[in-house]
């Protein structure tokens, strides 16, 4: 079983930052790829960043672009998302996903098999 440890949430005011972390522990696995998700209360789970692990190619959905940041540690195991500028509209439970294979569209929560158990972000205006 793999676990993911999320870490970083909290609560900001508009225009502030928060760095969310994300650890994979448990069984060993390849290491395709890390995303971000998001949901808010009432909306569905949607897709914010993605990081190609092996190649560092990233992903972001349109809303984020800019202001978000998902890199890795190698040596940490760890991926990160630094959320700028934040916005009240950011407010969600943020969770982090890994696929156990690999697929070429990262936007899709159906392609991931693990999930972090979220970490709330809350952004005041």
């Amino acid at each position: 079983q793999v676990q993911l440890v999320e870490s970083g949430g909290g609560l900001v005011q508009a225009g502030g930052s928060l760095r969310l972390s994300c650890t994979p522990s448990g069984r060993a696995f390849s290491m395709y790829a890390v995303g971000w998700f998001r949901q808010a209360p009432g909306k569905e789970r949607e897709f914010e960043a993605a990081i190609r692990w092996s190649a560092g190619v990233t992903i972001y959905t349109d809303s984020v672009k800019g202001r978000f940041t998902i890199s890795r540690d190698n040596a940490k195991n760890t991926v990160y998302l630094q959320m700028n500028s934040l916005k009240p509209e950011d407010t969600a439970v943020y969770y982090c996903a890994v696929p156990i294979d690999y697929y070429s569209d990262l936007t899709d929560g159906r392609n991931y098999d693990y999930w972090g158990q979220g970490t709330q972000v809350t952004v005041s205006s």
